[in-house]
């Protein structure tokens, strides 16, 4: 207890029993909506957002560990000594403010991290649910080649000839003043995030692109479903802390320092970081067409982009998902903690700071948190789309379970294969029986991937995807030829 305070030798047992009870009530309501949760998302099948959710109480676990340890350890804390002219300085709040407890340090801690992790966690799950809303029109779009009012089957012959310089996708992203300039081209991106970031024309334009790239055989794939099945699965991603984010957060917490206002100016980063983002995001848009643009006057058939890696930073459109994750993170972590002071300090406590500093980071903050949201979250669901190779979530989870095995299996079989060769000897007749063995249970395995690859809605061929793992997958990279399959 603190200072003053009554201690529980003095404090009744029944005001100890009730304060449990309430304390274990909550608890296990709090478990049983996770539990009601888990099961939501997997009767659903929506398998990346239930892993996203294990995800979440893998770190509820982690805030409980370290709330343990503060309270094991906060004894020998307390008995730490330093001089005072040491704890004179990096003070939050300068010496001529009242000070709070040395003994209530522990809890005021232990209540920072709990806040700033649920607040984190409600404004990181705001962010898919406002995704989909703005991506609910790029799903008519998508419906509306469903109920052919977009042939698919005459979008993917080739025929006739498409005048490029008329195209609606070049002449909203190519043509007029300034805008085959570079920087005339940047500037335009930069804007274009803010309204009308991807237009039909746009999502068409693409679309054809992806299925004309990884997969002509198979018109009607559906690329709505593929991206939100991409997208779900980066967002498992996006709600863990990484070990880079709590360096940030200790970084954060050992320089605000009084006067410093370094909450003021780190807002800014997720800000800079988020215009960035998008302004990349949408000059890829603006790369296509000048790639198709810059080489034909006239091309046979519809208009058809071609996606690259190279229209991304460093050739690597994961490190968009990077970035994003550290500016929802960021951004999450300044608002809760901002909350976090309002609460234990009062809107007007030396720690918030002047009220200068205050609302324009909170307006700041509100900004950053619409735009990804609104804008740049749907922009990078679609846009990372446009590189050289494609994600695993192109095939449904019990289909990305068959394919895993079989390249398990594959890289077994190989090293089978050199184990045997490098047997000799007396040796030679068993590791021929192992090869054959391995032979055998990889013919199985590949067999059975094929079949499973045949039942999914994109029928592609299983040339195209192999080997998968967790990242992307390349399409140039096929397996062994089967000659039963």
């Amino acid at each position: 207890m603190a200072a003053g305070g009554t201690t529980l030798e003095q404090t009744p047992t029944w005001a100890v029993a009730f304060v449990c009870s309430v304390i274990v009530f909550i608890s296990l309501v709090v478990e049983k909506l996770l539990h009601c949760t888990g099961k939501y998302l997997k009767r659903k099948k929506q398998i990346p957002l239930f892993e996203a959710l294990q995800k979440i109480k893998e770190e509820l676990m982690l805030l409980g560990f370290i709330s343990l340890l503060l309270t094991v350890f906060q004894d020998s804390i307390e008995k730490f000594c330093i001089s005072k002219k040491l704890a004179s300085h990096w003070l939050p709040c300068k010496e001529e403010e009242p000070k709070s407890k040395s003994t209530t340090g522990h809890f005021q801690t232990s209540s920072f991290f709990t806040s700033n992790h649920y607040s984190r966690h409600l404004l990181a799950a705001k962010n898919p649910k406002s995704c989909s809303e703005q991506m609910r029109q790029w799903k008519q779009w998508e419906d509306s080649i469903e109920r052919k009012e977009y042939n698919p089957e005459e979008v993917l012959t080739e025929k006739d000839f498409t005048a490029v310089q008329d195209h609606d996708f070049i002449r909203g992203r190519f043509l007029g003043i300034g805008k085959n300039q570079a920087f005339m081209g940047w500037l335009i991106a930069f804007f274009k995030q803010f309204y009308g970031s991807v237009t039909k024309t746009d999502y068409m334009t693409m679309r054809l692109g992806f299925i004309k790239t990884h997969c002509k055989g198979n018109p009607n794939f559906n690329f709505h479903k593929y991206m939100v099945r991409a997208l779900e699965a980066d967002f498992k991603k996006v709600v863990r802390i990484s070990w880079y984010l709590w360096i940030f957060v200790v970084l954060f917490l050992l320089l605000n320092v009084a006067g410093w206002h370094i909450y003021f100016w780190t807002s800014f980063v997720p800000f800079f970081l988020l215009l960035a983002v998008g302004t990349k995001l949408e000059h890829v848009i603006i790369q296509l067409a000048h790639d198709v643009a810059d080489k034909h006057m006239a091309i046979e058939g519809d208009l058809v982009v071609r996606p690259s890696d190279d229209h991304f930073w460093l050739r690597r459109p994961r490190l968009v998902l990077l970035l994003i994750h550290i500016i929802l993170f960021q951004n999450s972590f300044e608002l809760a903690f901002c909350f976090w002071i309002w609460v234990q300090y009062n809107f007007d406590s030396c720690m918030m700071g002047k009220i200068g500093y205050v609302i324009p980071r909170l307006v700041i903050g509100v900004f950053v948190q619409f735009v990804c949201s609104y804008s740049t979250l749907p922009l990078y669901a679609i846009v990372t789309q446009m590189g050289t190779s494609f994600k695993k979530a192109i095939f449904d989870e019990h289909v990305q379970e068959g394919l895993v095995g079989w390249a398990k299996s594959a890289r077994k079989h190989q090293a089978d294969l050199r184990k045997a060769a490098t047997d000799g000897g007396d040796g030679s007749s068993s590791g021929s029986s192992k090869v054959r063995h391995g032979s055998k249970y990889y013919r199985m395995h590949k067999e059975e991937a094929t079949s499973v690859s045949n039942t999914t809605s994109g029928k592609l061929e299983l040339a195209q995807v192999l080997p998968v793992h967790e990242g992307a997958i390349q399409p140039h990279q096929q397996p062994p030829t089967n000659d039963h399959a």
